[in-house]
């Protein structure tokens, strides 16, 4: 199915090379517009940066959708995999845990980097000026409203309100609600929400299609008010989150040999091809047949990596909600926001949430719909985001990465913590 996906909705998305390309021009343009012509460049920028922010609420429009549609199925589909046996369930467990100790990896460690390494204050200028006006940021709720406000009181009103947090609540509780139907009362149900996540990707992907014009519109706004101060702050975000993804891809070859116990040669033999694989395509999915060499060259029963892998790719992305999570925290610190311990519990809960239902396809994609849950949750503003999704091909290889790497660790952890038929635990 995923398979299928890709084919429908992936040919129509301009190259990497030419999002950032329109990118860089617009804010070569904009910079030099501004520095010969101020007058006239302002004037042009009311007439671009119109064209920016229309196909900013394109993509915003399908995050609610997208989300509601994704978290259903992600869970129907983890409780489905749960239930065909031991290994399964053992898979999914892990998965979870690890997702949610990959975004507490972020929360811990993001802000401590951005306190060593400051967003230099021209690039916060410039990144302030891609949100444009976005009104006073909501103050961080207490623990005790938190609490008290969790559930909504009407799930129409939520969605209507972009009350994000309240839907991931509700939608969850949902969720786990149709787990427990009968399956030929369940299978309508989860069929209409894959339709409407698949239908959602296609809006995407179209919306994708313009985001040369897009990113050159706010580019260009951006640089005629800020100069080339954005190209600092790209690179600084770029060099930021890649950092966590890295960490990350360092924790998963200790995972291999601390807990999946392999010898460290054999297993970083075995996980080059799938980590060729995914430098080249940013997709886990494309990289499963190279994990699933990988997972027998390290000692793996095929009929276990034939269970675990493809849930792995479907359910488990283990860069995610870190580098989702320190995503938005990037964002909050150009604001100015500190977030306390109650709303980075909040960020790491929705991250992981979030993580569990998203979709296996390069990050470009998914990078809006899968952050703008968490910034909305934790009160953070999203506009940059249209301004990061140009370059977020750099990151996205740290993340697919880390992922197919954990992939095979994990894949071998799970094999030896479930007994083999005949064997002795």
């Amino acid at each position: 199915m995923l398979a299928k996906l890709r084919r429908v909705i992936l040919p129509a998305k301009p190259s990497a090379v030419v999002i950032i390309g329109a990118l860089l021009i617009g804010i070569a343009l904009g910079a030099l517009a501004g520095q010969q012509s101020p007058g006239a460049a302002q004037a042009a920028v009311g007439y671009i940066k119109p064209i920016g922010n229309l196909w900013l609420a394109g993509l915003q429009m399908t995050i609610i959708p997208l989300l509601v549609a994704l978290l259903i199925t992600g869970i129907n589909a983890a409780s489905s995999a749960a239930r065909s046996g031991a290994v399964a369930t053992r898979a999914v467990v892990t998965f979870v845990a690890l997702l949610a100790a990959s975004a507490t990896f972020a929360a811990l460690v993001m802000p401590p980097i951005l306190d060593a390494f400051p967003i230099p204050d021209a690039a916060v200028t410039a990144f302030r000026a891609a949100a444009g006006d976005i009104g006073d940021v909501p103050p961080v709720p207490t623990f005790g409203e938190f609490v008290a406000t969790l559930l909504p009181s009407n799930v129409v009103a939520a969605a209507g309100d972009d009350a994000i947090l309240k839907l991931v609540a509700f939608t969850t509780i949902f969720a786990f609600a149709i787990t427990r139907l009968p399956d030929e009362t369940r299978a309508p149900l989860t069929h209409f929400f894959r339709s409407l996540g698949e239908a959602m990707l296609v809006v995407i992907n179209w919306i994708l299609a313009l985001a040369p014009i897009g990113v050159f519109a706010l580019g260009y706004a951006v640089a005629v008010e800020t100069g080339l101060a954005a190209l600092g702050g790209l690179a600084h975000y770029v060099a930021a989150v890649s950092s966590i993804g890295t960490m990350l891809l360092v924790v998963a070859y200790g995972f291999a040999i601390a807990v999946a116990r392999l010898r460290p040669a054999v297993y970083a033999r075995a996980v080059l091809a799938p980590q060729a694989v995914a430098i080249s395509t940013q997709s886990s999915l494309a990289s499963l047949p190279a994990m699933l060499k990988a997972s027998g060259a390290v000692g793996v029963a095929a009929e276990r990596a034939d269970v675990i892998l493809p849930i792995a790719v479907a359910l488990f992305r283990f860069t995610g909600p870190a580098m989702n999570l320190a995503v938005a925290l990037y964002v909050a610190h150009i604001f100015g926001l500190d977030p306390d311990p109650a709303t980075l519990a909040v960020g790491v809960g929705v991250a992981t949430m979030t993580s569990l239902a998203s979709v296996s396809l390069p990050g470009t994609i998914s990078f809006i719909t899968a952050i703008s849950p968490i910034a909305a949750a934790m009160g953070v503003p999203i506009a940059p985001l249209a301004i990061l999704v140009a370059v977020e091909q750099l990151p996205d290889i740290f993340r697919t990465l880390g992922n197919v790497t954990m992939d095979v660790a994990v894949t071998a952890a799970i094999d030896k913590s479930v007994p083999h038929e005949g064997k002795a635990p």
